[in-house]
């Protein structure tokens, strides 16, 4: 413990700062809810990102110096609780004088003492006196400063997420600047209310405040005490280069290790040496970066053996302190492991038999991207043309540059399906999903180097082909959701041949029926009925694929026809005119209203299928303006089908800029269709190989256009959702929620791993019973910026090119130069990103949840959010951190269990 300056028996100052070797889960009276787990995690020996504790007393004694105990008092006197502009008016004063006020000298000394110590070398010893130990950095270190309320995690009344924390702090005049901001936020409106409102005097509230260093990862990853997807006790280790966060996204293929718990050596029992074409990682200023790795570096292996070894340990030990299996982060710098946060692992139940889905054995003769999971064998037929697509016979591997949907019936044949072309998104990709049919995509050369009526075996777990029958067909499986959610889950199912596999989910509503998939089983364009005057066939060819999926199912949208002239020119009676751009060409609504005839039989067909009992919503793609929908209420009232709900996709930048009009219109849902709502904005065709790295969906300009859709929407009261394939992707999920969506359509294979994540980020457990208080710490509680959180000890860029060059085999000191030699590979980083305010656990309907269980006004909660964001306008966006690795690479790793993995950093 640091001496106070100027104690004496008769007049003894507080402890202003305690370490978190001095803390432990009964600390919560001194540090708060986060202080006290954190000490405990220190407790354990095991290493956490250091820091210290601003105690809830050096709270009350800066409150107390500085003269505004009284004042507090007497403004809090004059709030009106449930007129809201004033109690806004008088709680910004209180925040005002607080912010204002100057720290007391004596405790001044004692924080800048503390945060010059966190930046030594040695800041974890605290045994000797702090003159003795000190070692100041040559500059100020970044840390994150957050909040730790005395009032958190109480049984009787939740004030989590609250106050506020702040990140990428540096120098000890900012320091103390966002000190005081935590210190003045227990006095926000919303804070203020609900106090009052669960009955407790703000003069009982304290806050603590806690300073930990910002952790730069030489090496990042995840370890799983036991191995969260097969049935076995081993622990499981994925790790990558730099920062983490590229492993749950598939941005990067990691390195795994599979470890034996059985003996004390923890012995290595398998390697797999991912391919890291690229690492995550801060340049000097703190901004987050995407740099490209030679293969010498991408293909090494990242953590050494005795690093592999010493994670092991640490995951036992977790596992047995805390009594259940656990789900670990951990980060490494200059040698040094950190464990950055620990949970129990949801997945157990869930886990399958091994040999279910492990590495193939064989000799590999090409890779591509992972699009399907699944393992299939059988003879090669390549298809250079459509015409070909009869000598394919069931159990073949179907290998061509790119599929379309002419091709569907043909790929229901197939053992698994290879291209040359395209990405997770492509066609091939989102139908073989719903097929349950193995696919690697984008292998670029599949049609040249494979041979025609060889044998092969297709690994889609791994995007990984082979030479000759290695292994037994097997679907991956799918699993029931079994967890409610706020966030509805939807399943997306386009093909009726595939809904009984889909209602495996146990899922009740179908988010996306796309017609096209019906329609390309028929074999048939609806130009040819309508030409053979028989639309009452075409009818009767919806009506039956609906039916089948329906029957599944309590309620389903369905998407009008959309039909692209260059995907379906090769189905009977399709036109034979050629756009110049198809993409931007005639289909959606606009074919829709152009041919009211093929439309109207279209939604006859939903409405016979509404008249049996099943609730129908009526999607429409392709909308640029409100006359388009007031077309389709028209052509609704013309026919009588007046049960349907009217929805539209959200695909195009004209829908987004129109949202209000719409909602006028009294639509009453939304879906967004981000695959062509990125190419539009982005100006980008996914499909096209020379612009695929520039293909995000993730891209800032996205994200914001879907949060103004959410939020127009809101106030209209009209339902959101998403049918595209990035509502399987946890980055977008996570995002999604964040933001309210009200509903999230997903593939039937990640169904129940995409309801586990989201009542993960709305604060459930997947288990019976709830965590107890003891183990708050073991949530996500830096789940929203997990990648910046802290971290230490052990200098930063010198050692870091020492760091990587070692592996397995000894490489000489006169080796290429991992960093200096080659800029675009992982620099190793001092500092962390800009300053930026951390979002809390907690998510938008949780927050309204609470808003409304309180009686917190909502304009209150309004005031909230808009200070926040101004706030936020005055410091980087989040958002633009969020780009993947596509701007570099071109093409998305898929990591080998990212369904199972967590969310991390």
């Amino acid at each position: 413990m640091i001496e106070k300056k100027g104690d004496s028996k008769e007049n003894k100052l507080p402890d202003f700062i305690k370490w978190f070797s001095e803390l432990d889960k009964t600390s919560g009276n001194l540090v708060g809810g986060k202080g006290a787990n954190l000490g405990e995690i220190y407790q354990l020996k095991i290493s956490v990102p250091p820091g210290f504790a601003i105690t809830a007393q050096a709270y009350n004694y800066f409150i107390n110096q500085a003269q505004l105990d009284e004042k507090i008092k007497e403004l809090l006197s004059k709030i009106e609780y449930e007129h809201t502009d004033k109690l806004i008016e008088i709680t910004k004063e209180i925040r005002n004088h607080i912010e204002g006020a100057e720290f007391p000298k004596e405790m001044e000394e004692d924080i800048i003492e503390a945060y010059e110590t966190l930046g030594s070398e040695e800041s974890g010893l605290k045994g000797k006196q702090a003159q003795d130990i000190i070692k100041k950095s040559p500059e100020p270190i970044f840390v994150a400063v957050r909040s730790s309320a005395t009032t958190e995690d109480l049984a009787e009344a939740s004030f989590a997420g609250q106050q506020d924390t702040f990140l990428n702090v540096k120098g000890k005049d900012d320091l103390l600047i966002y000190i005081k901001k935590c210190f003045s936020s227990l006095f926000t409106p919303r804070a203020t209310y609900y106090r009052n409102k669960k009955g407790f005097k703000h003069e009982q509230a304290s806050l603590s405040v806690i300073v930990q260093k910002m952790i730069d990862s030489d090496k990042s990853g995840v370890a799983f005490s036991k191995d969260p997807t097969l049935k076995n006790d081993n622990i499981m280790i994925e790790a990558v280069w730099g920062l983490g966060e590229g492993i749950v996204s598939g941005q990067i293929s990691p390195d795994r290790y599979i470890v034996s718990r059985e003996s004390k050596e923890f012995q290595i029992q398998k390697k797999y040496i991912g391919k890291k074409k690229i690492a995550i990682t801060r340049d000097s200023s703190g901004k987050k970066e995407i740099v490209k790795l030679k293969e010498e570096i991408s293909e090494r292996q990242v953590l050494k053996e005795h690093e592999i070894k010493k994670i092991a340990e640490i995951a036992l030990k977790l596992e047995k302190h805390y009594q259940k299996p656990q789900d670990i982060e951990f980060a490494i710098e200059g040698g040094e492991i950190y464990i950055v946060q620990t949970r129990p692992i949801t997945t157990l139940g869930k886990r399958v038999e091994e040999g279910a889905n492990i590495k193939l054995k064989g000799e590999l003769i090409l890779k591509g991207l992972a699009a399907s999971p699944g393992i299939g064998s059988g003879k090669i037929k390549i298809i250079h043309d459509l015409k070909d697509l009869g000598k394919v016979n069931q159990g073949d591997i179907l290998v061509t540059k790119m599929t379309n949907p002419d091709m569907v019936v043909t790929m229901q044949k197939c053992a698994a399906i290879v291209t040359d072309e395209g990405g997770i998104t492509a066609h091939a990709a989102i139908v073989s999903r719903e097929m349950g049919i193995p696919a690697v995509v984008g292998t670029q050369e599949a049609t040249t180097k494979l041979k025609d009526g060889e044998i092969i075996t297709v690994d889609g777990f791994h995007g990984e082909i082979y030479k000759g029958k290695i292994a037994e067909n097997a679907q991956k499986e799918i699993l029931p959701v079994t967890i409610q959610t706020k966030t509805k889950i939807k399943v997306i199912v386009d093909l009726p041949s595939f809904s009984s596999r889909a209602a495996k989910t146990k899922l009740k509503e179908v988010g996306l029926t796309r017609l096209e998939g019906i329609i390309a089983e028929s074999g048939k364009h609806p130009i040819y009925f309508l030409e053979k005057n028989s639309l009452k066939d075409y009818e009767e060819i919806l009506f039956d694929g609906i039916k089948d999926i329906a029957k599944h199912f309590e309620e389903i949208w369905i998407r009008t026809s959309d039909i692209r002239t260059d995907e379906f020119r090769n189905l009977e009676g399709a036109p034979k005119d050629i756009e110049a751009n198809p993409m931007l060409g005639m289909h959606g609504i606009r074919y829709g209203i152009k041919y009211p005839e093929i439309f109207k039989a279209e939604l006859r067909a939903m409405k016979r299928i509404s008249e049996q009992g099943k609730k129908i919503g009526i999607i429409s793609p392709q909308v640029i303006s409100v006359e388009e929908i007031k077309k389709l209420k028209e052509i609704l009232k013309e026919i009588g089908f007046n049960q349907g709900k009217i929805g539209i996709m959200i695909e195009t930048p004209a829908s987004v800029q129109l949202i209000k009009e719409f909602c006028e219109e009294k639509i009453d849902f939304i879906s967004f269709g981000t695959n062509d709502l990125t190419q539009y904005t982005l100006a980008v065709d996914r499909g096209n190989e020379k612009v695929q790295h520039l293909y995000n969906e993730l891209d800032p300009s996205i994200l914001h256009q879907i949060q103004h859709v959410i939020k127009t929407c809101k106030e209209y009261n009209v339902e959101t959702s998403i049918c595209g394939q990035a509502g399987s992707k946890k980055e977008m999920v996570k995002f999604l929620v964040e933001n309210g969506i009200d509903s999230i359509s997903v593939n039937a294979d990640v169904a129940s791993d995409i309801a586990n994540y989201v009542a993960e980020l709305e604060g459930k457990t997947t288990g019976q019973e709830e965590q107890n208080q003891e183990q708050a710490f073991m949530k996500p509680e830096y789940n929203q910026t997990k990648e910046e959180i802290p971290k230490s000890k052990e200098p930063p860029i010198s050692e870091y090119k020492e760091e990587i060059q070692e592996s397995k085999e000894e490489i000489s000191e006169d080796k290429e130069p991992l960093i200096s030699e080659f800029k675009e590979e992982i620099p190793k980083i001092k500092g962390a990103n800009p300053i930026q305010e951390e979002k809390q656990e907690e998510t938008p309907e949780d927050i309204e949840k609470d808003i409304e269980e309180s009686g917190v006004p909502k304009e209150i909660a309004k005031e909230e959010e808009e200070f926040d964001e101004k706030a936020m306008e005055e410091q980087p966006d989040l958002i633009e951190e969020q780009k993947t690795y596509e701007k570099i690479s071109g093409k998305k790793e898929e990591n080998d269990t990212n369904e199972e993995v967590l969310d991390i950093f």
